[in-house]
Formats: structure tokens, C-alpha cells, sequence
């Protein structure tokens, strides 16, 4: 399990995250949402190890990780997909699947599951990155966290700019890592119907704190539409 305790950030003089607590069950798929702008993205960041926090506590499998570089965050078994994906263009996508192997002592080449999970990687595994439409780089980039073999997988709002048909492809590929890999998600997400569809438990943010929380099947019943609505 996943569990946030007390976390503050600061950017500045701005107050960026307040006291945020909340915890993701292992095994299960939690939906992080808010409007733009409330401290989703700083959160994450702050997860990975990539933003310091000011104060508080992140805690994975009971082990403290608050103080532990990003390079041991992954070692523990975290990975992180980013918001805009920053795969390397002109890497192919063998060589930018191979690059998210780098943590483990004895990589050996591109795992089938990768390819199962999203097929179109294996036809195009030869051309470069920078070459894919918005939505095959977000299968990469999903594929090259997925090679470090985590317990753990967060991603930062990965239907932002992505085709329909994609988004239902990148659905079905993270409830089959929840429910026949028994992997933990933590997904970012202001596509609400695409959160509710997929969610177990879901949080909300406003402005830098933690606003509800609940199981995702009462979504609606809670008025989380209402609550992230601009």
C-alpha cells in the first residue's frame, strides 16, 4: 500500500500542496482527479522523488520513502509515466522500451507481456519514436515504466491529446495489469468518464488539498462530477 501522510510543498511563497493524506491499496486502481492547476502533477512529482517535500510522510510497502532519491523509488518498486510522455524521439521504440530497463541488474530484452499489453509496439519496434502519432508514444511510454518491473505504476493524465479508440486501448491495458498482474495504479485524470470506468477508489484535490475520497463504484453517488467541474 501506498500511504500519504501530512505533505506540504511550497513553490516560493506558494503554498502548492497542503497537508495531503490519502492511501492507494495494493492491488487496486486509484483515480487521482481535480481541475487544473490544484497540485496533481506537483504531487506525483513529489512521489517519484523528482520535487522535495517540505514536510510529511510517503510510505510504500511500510518502507519510508520521503528521503529516498528517484533512483531508489524505482529500485522499490514505483514507476512513473509522465504528463507529455518525454519518450526520446530519436530512439527507436525497442531502444526507448530498453532504456526503462535500466534499473534492473540483468535486462533482458523486451518481455512479450509488453507487446501483448499493446501490440502495435512490436510493428513498429524498429522505427523511431519521434515518428508515432500522440497516442503510440503513450503506449511507449506506459511500455517503458512497465520494464522495470514495478509494483506500483502512477501516471500522469495519459488521455491528454490521445484519439478515443487509444484511450479505450490504454483502459483495458491498466485493468488487465490491476487485475490479472495484481499491479497497483495510481492514475492522474481529468477525463471523468474515463476515471469512473476504471476506478476502485478515487481521490479528489482542490486547490493543493485533499477534498474526498471514496470507492469508485459511488462516484457518481458522491458528486464527483460536480466537485471537478470547471
Amino acid at each position: 500500500m501506498l500511504q500519504v501522510n501530512a505533505l506540504n510543498q511550497f513553490y516560493g511563497g506558494s503554498h502548492i500542496l497542503r497537508n495531503v493524506s490519502f492511501e492507494v491499496p495494493q492491488g487496486k486502481l486509484t483515480t487521482l482527479l481535480g481541475r487544473n492547476g490544484v497540485g496533481k502533477s506537483t504531487l506525483l512529482k513529489c512521489l517519484m522523488g523528482v520535487v522535495p517535500t517540505k514536510s510529511g510522510s510517503i510510505s510504500w510497502a511500510g518502507h519510508a520513502l520521503e528521503k529516498k532519491p528517484p533512483y531508489e523509488r524505482v529500485a522499490a518498486g514505483l514507476a512513473y509515466v509522465p504528463q507529455g510522455r518525454e519518450i526520446f524521439p530519436r530512439l527507436t521504440v525497442e531502444e526507448n522500451l530498453l532504456i526503462g530497463a535500466a534499473s534492473l541488474k540483468r535486462p533482458s530484452g523486451v518481455p512479450d507481456r509488453i507487446y501483448q499489453l499493446f501490440p502495435v509496439l512490436r510493428s513498429m519496434r524498429a522505427r523511431r519514436g519521434g515518428d508515432l502519432s500522440g497516442g503510440q508514444q503513450q503506449q511507449l511510454a506506459i511500455g517503458r515504466a512497465l520494464m522495470s518491473e514495478p509494483e506500483l505504476l502512477i501516471l500522469d493524465e495519459p488521455t491528454e491529446g490521445i484519439q478515443p479508440s487509444i484511450i479505450q486501448d490504454i483502459g483495458r491495458a491498466l485493468r488487465l495489469l490491476v487485475d490479472e498482474f495484481g499491479m497497483t495504479v495510481l492514475l492522474v485524470e481529468q477525463y471523468y468518464e474515463f476515471a469512473r470506468h476504471l476506478a476502485d477508489h478515487y481521490v479528489v484535490m482542490s486547490r493543493g488539498e485533499v477534498v474526498a475520497k471514496g470507492e469508485g463504484a459511488r462516484m457518481e453517488e458522491d458528486g464527483v462530477r460536480e466537485l471537478i467541474a470547471v
